[in-house]
């Protein structure tokens, strides 16, 4: 048997260690910029092995998107988990404004422009951002009653994804997001109309 206090002090150190890590790669991308340093230096700043950094990162760019998983069920939440007679667009664009805020607020706002003087980060960003296409696909699936996802489900996900990359670069998100959402709602609207949370396409 598994000594749960063992293995609590185990998780505790670990949790330590990437707390450490993190710090450590934030206050010298910050400092340097993202491109100077390396993740020799991240592990020399945080007392650990470059080894010990790739374990709980696989890359250099997961530090400064350590909040990925909690960013990924935020999204989903935000379609599955809205208040009754919301539509989801408008749940949708809630979040995306929620989001942005968070975002363009101190700390995070300095790490949006390391982001933004970075290629690397927002190729990054941006590949991150399209991960969670299948989880918020899922969620309206679901919500359908459909047991995979229609053309319709998976085009209106992509395009609702990219009105938040487009957005976050503005200083006043929201006519953005309003703009991008009105254009897509007009097909959503008919597709709901055609029947969608009955019928499956290409079943």
């Amino acid at each position: 048997m598994v000594d749960g206090t063992a293995v609590g002090r185990r998780e505790r150190k670990k949790a330590a260690t990437r707390a450490a890590i993190l710090d450590a790669a934030t206050a010298l991308f910050l400092e340097r910029g993202f491109d100077a340093v390396t993740v020799r230096d991240i592990a020399d700043q945080a007392d650990v092995s470059s080894k010990t950094v790739f374990t709980h990162f696989p890359q250099k760019e997961a530090l400064v998107f350590s909040d990925e998983g909690e960013r990924h069920e935020r999204l989903a939440v935000a379609v599955s988990g809205r208040a009754p007679g919301t539509t989801i667009s408008d749940a949708l664009k809630a979040h995306y404004l929620s989001e942005i805020a968070a975002m363009k607020s101190e700390p995070q706002r300095q790490i949006l422009t390391l982001m933004e003087e970075t290629p690397a980060l927002v190729d990054y960003a941006e590949k991150m951002w399209f991960r969670h296409e299948d989880a918020l696909a899922a969620a309206i699936t679901e919500e359908f009653g459909l047991t995979e996802p229609s053309d319709e489900i998976r085009f209106y996900v992509r395009f609702a994804l990219h009105i938040q990359l487009i957005a976050i670069r503005e200083a006043d998100p929201e006519p953005t997001i309003d703009a991008g959402f009105r254009l897509l709602d007009e097909g959503w609207t008919r597709y709901r109309e055609a029947g969608a949370a009955t019928t499956q396409r290409g079943g």
